[in-house]
Protein backbone atom coordinates (compact mmCIF):
# COMPACT_ATOMS: atom_id res chain seq x y z
CA UNK A 1 0.00 0.00 0.00
CA UNK A 2 1.26 3.52 -0.85
CA UNK A 3 1.51 6.11 2.03
CA UNK A 4 -1.08 9.02 1.95
CA UNK A 5 1.88 11.63 0.92
CA UNK A 6 1.90 9.45 -2.29
CA UNK A 7 -2.25 8.91 -2.80
CA UNK A 8 -2.70 11.63 -4.88
CA UNK A 9 -0.05 10.62 -7.22
CA UNK A 10 -1.96 7.20 -7.44
CA UNK A 11 -4.99 8.96 -7.95
CA UNK A 12 -3.24 10.92 -10.57
CA UNK A 13 -1.42 8.47 -12.51
CA UNK A 14 -4.77 6.41 -12.28
CA UNK A 15 -6.96 9.04 -13.89
CA UNK A 16 -4.72 9.01 -16.64
CA UNK A 17 -4.50 5.52 -17.29
CA UNK A 18 -8.43 5.19 -16.85
CA UNK A 19 -8.90 7.96 -19.62
CA UNK A 20 -6.03 7.17 -22.17
CA UNK A 21 -7.79 3.54 -21.79
CA UNK A 22 -11.21 4.79 -22.50
CA UNK A 23 -9.86 6.82 -25.60
CA UNK A 24 -8.55 4.08 -27.42
CA UNK A 25 -11.80 2.59 -27.35
CA UNK A 26 -13.40 5.96 -28.33
CA UNK A 27 -10.98 6.47 -31.05
CA UNK A 28 -11.64 3.30 -32.55
CA UNK A 29 -15.32 3.28 -32.18
CA UNK A 30 -15.54 7.15 -32.68
CA UNK A 31 -12.53 8.11 -34.98
CA UNK A 32 -12.44 5.28 -37.21
CA UNK A 33 -9.09 4.18 -35.76
CA UNK A 34 -7.53 0.60 -36.05
CA UNK A 35 -8.93 -2.06 -33.70
CA UNK A 36 -5.13 -1.95 -32.69
CA UNK A 37 -5.73 0.80 -30.74
CA UNK A 38 -7.78 -1.57 -28.20
CA UNK A 39 -4.08 -3.76 -27.19
CA UNK A 40 -2.70 -0.48 -25.06
CA UNK A 41 -6.62 0.48 -24.27
CA UNK A 42 -6.76 -2.55 -22.12
CA UNK A 43 -3.56 -2.51 -20.54
CA UNK A 44 -4.29 1.02 -19.68
CA UNK A 45 -7.36 -0.08 -17.99
CA UNK A 46 -5.94 -2.84 -16.37
CA UNK A 47 -2.94 -0.10 -14.82
CA UNK A 48 -5.65 2.00 -13.89
CA UNK A 49 -7.54 -0.81 -11.68
CA UNK A 50 -4.17 -1.54 -10.38
CA UNK A 51 -3.36 1.54 -9.04
CA UNK A 52 -6.91 2.31 -7.33
CA UNK A 53 -5.91 -0.62 -5.39
CA UNK A 54 -2.98 0.77 -4.62
CA UNK A 55 -4.05 4.02 -2.60
CA UNK A 56 -4.49 3.84 1.07
CA UNK A 57 -8.26 3.27 2.30
CA UNK A 58 -10.04 1.31 4.69
CA UNK A 59 -12.84 0.64 2.29
CA UNK A 60 -12.94 0.23 -1.39
CA UNK A 61 -15.53 2.33 -1.84
CA UNK A 62 -14.24 5.49 -0.27
CA UNK A 63 -11.56 5.11 -2.37
CA UNK A 64 -13.36 5.63 -5.39
CA UNK A 65 -15.41 7.95 -4.27
CA UNK A 66 -12.43 10.02 -3.10
CA UNK A 67 -11.12 9.16 -7.13
CA UNK A 68 -14.23 10.66 -8.78
CA UNK A 69 -12.97 14.25 -7.94
CA UNK A 70 -9.31 13.91 -9.30
CA UNK A 71 -11.05 11.94 -12.41
CA UNK A 72 -13.39 14.77 -13.21
CA UNK A 73 -10.32 16.94 -13.12
CA UNK A 74 -8.13 15.40 -15.41
CA UNK A 75 -11.13 14.67 -17.23
CA UNK A 76 -10.95 18.44 -17.98
CA UNK A 77 -7.08 18.83 -18.25
CA UNK A 78 -7.74 16.01 -20.90
CA UNK A 79 -10.23 18.28 -22.70
CA UNK A 80 -7.41 20.61 -23.28
CA UNK A 81 -4.16 19.26 -23.84
CA UNK A 82 -5.31 16.08 -26.00
CA UNK A 83 -8.23 17.17 -27.56
CA UNK A 84 -7.44 20.61 -27.75
CA UNK A 85 -10.63 22.47 -26.62
CA UNK A 86 -10.33 24.72 -23.57
CA UNK A 87 -12.42 24.31 -20.71
CA UNK A 88 -14.79 27.37 -20.03
CA UNK A 89 -15.75 28.47 -16.59
CA UNK A 90 -18.22 25.94 -15.63
CA UNK A 91 -15.46 22.58 -16.58
CA UNK A 92 -13.47 24.63 -14.30
CA UNK A 93 -15.84 25.59 -11.42
CA UNK A 94 -17.24 21.75 -11.67
CA UNK A 95 -13.71 20.01 -11.55
CA UNK A 96 -12.98 22.67 -8.33
CA UNK A 97 -16.05 21.61 -6.92
CA UNK A 98 -15.21 17.42 -7.15
CA UNK A 99 -11.85 18.22 -6.25
CA UNK A 100 -13.57 19.94 -2.72
CA UNK A 101 -15.47 16.96 -2.27
CA UNK A 102 -12.36 14.73 -3.03
CA UNK A 103 -10.54 16.48 0.43
CA UNK A 104 -13.46 16.08 2.55
CA UNK A 105 -13.88 12.73 1.84
CA UNK A 106 -9.89 11.53 2.10
CA UNK A 107 -9.61 14.31 4.85
CA UNK A 108 -12.08 14.13 7.44
CA UNK A 109 -12.04 12.80 10.51
CA UNK A 110 -13.07 9.54 11.07
CA UNK A 111 -14.39 7.98 14.29
CA UNK A 112 -12.24 10.69 16.18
Amino acid sequence: MLTSALTFTAYAAAALAEIAGCFAFWAWLRLGRSALWLGPGLLSLALFAWLLTRVEAEAAGRAYAAYGGVYIAASVLWLWLAEGRRPDRFDLAGAALCLTGTLVILLGPRGR
